[in-house]
């Protein structure tokens, strides 16, 4: 009787053990898998590095904090497609759950290892141009994002109104990468329009802009450098032909006015990068990459007009007032003066 009894009081213990183990498990709460984000850039420059930091804060604004939420693999393919090539297959064999593609080149290299991965797509100007996309509504395939498509034309007619008398622009420019293509096809029949010449050299890599700039002097007024990788990686040599034949620069990206150019009109790669993030989040709420529009930072608010004083006396230039009352943001003795503040 005694046996039965301890059996008895054994089970019951077991019992209420097992439903104390069930309720804690069940209460617990559920720990989500932290996500993998992938992201590439075809080289470092400020543009690129500050799209990559946008969307890293976009992802942050909405709640998904780095090491916690999301872990990222940062990876920079040095100009080469080889081994932008390289980088997406190690994404896709890590199994990301989203690649950031920041450039055309990275794009299409992440295109071709991957159609399953959502690519989110970065400072690339026309994605339809560049066979990633069916059309800008929706891409047909595992790719969505924003383009860096710049205000070309807004950009090219600063030029009869900082420099009336000028006649012919230079343009420097990697042949081989389709954001640029696009932009100085443009470019040329802007100019053509405005009664300018555009005079192009071309280059495949860094080493070469030195070349390519010393190669336009006393053949152009005015240099207007796009929104080109290999170009502005190599933008301190422009500058130092610049500074050395007094030849201004004109940027499409509003960055590298800092960094020794005279003036832009364009978007702000931060905000780029912000409005990349927010697509992804539509993807991790469910939507299909080929729901979600490709965008453009196009409207008004969305650009700034930037002048570099700095550059201008140290070529001597006067800039006409009117332009000034008109600039967002003003460099002058080192520092950003910023309309807005």
């Amino acid at each position: 009787m005694r046996t039965n009894s301890n059996r008895s009081v054994v089970l019951m213990i077991v019992s209420v053990m097992l439903i104390i183990i069930t309720f804690m498990i069940m209460s617990a709460p559920v720990l989500a898998e932290q996500l993998k984000i992938g992201i590439s850039q075809i080289v470092e420059h400020p543009a690129l590095d500050n799209c990559r930091d946008g969307f890293v804060d976009g992802m942050e604004k909405a709640g998904y904090n780095t090491g916690e939420d999301v872990v990222y693999d940062f990876q920079n393919a040095q100009g080469e497609f080889s081994n932008a090539i390289s980088i997406a297959q190690k994404f896709k064999d890590d199994q990301v759950d989203i690649i950031v593609a920041i450039s055309t080149p990275i794009a299409q290299a992440a295109a071709q290892v991957t159609s399953e991965i959502p690519i989110i797509i970065g400072a690339i100007t026309d994605p339809v141009a560049a066979n990633i996309a069916e059309s800008w509504e929706s891409s047909g395939n595992n790719i969505t994002g924003m383009s860096d498509a710049a205000p070309n034309e807004a950009q090219l007619k600063l030029i009869p109104r900082f420099f009336p008398q000028a006649t012919k622009v230079g343009t420097i420019y990697n042949a081989g990468e389709a954001n640029s293509v696009v932009q100085v096809e443009l470019s040329r029949e802007i100019c053509q329009d405005l009664g300018l010449e555009l005079v192009e050299a071309t280059v495949s890599n860094s080493n070469e802009v030195l070349m390519a700039a010393q190669s336009l002097v006393g053949r152009v007024d005015v240099f207007y450098i796009v929104t080109d990788n290999v170009a502005v990686s190599a933008f301190s040599s422009i500058v130092k032909v610049s500074l050395e034949e007094n030849i201004p620069i004109i940027v499409a990206d509003p960055t590298f006015v800092t960094e020794g150019g005279l003036t832009s009109f364009g978007i702000d790669y931060f905000t780029l990068g912000q409005k990349s993030a927010e697509k992804a989040i539509q993807i991790l709420q469910g939507k299909l990459p080929s729901e979600i529009p490709i965008g453009k930072l196009d409207k008004p608010e969305e650009l700034k007009f930037v002048i570099n004083m700095d550059i201008a006396q140290q070529l001597n230039l006067e800039i006409p007032a009117d332009l000034l009352g008109e600039a967002d943001s003003i460099f002058l003795g080192g520092v950003s003066w910023d309309r807005s503040e």
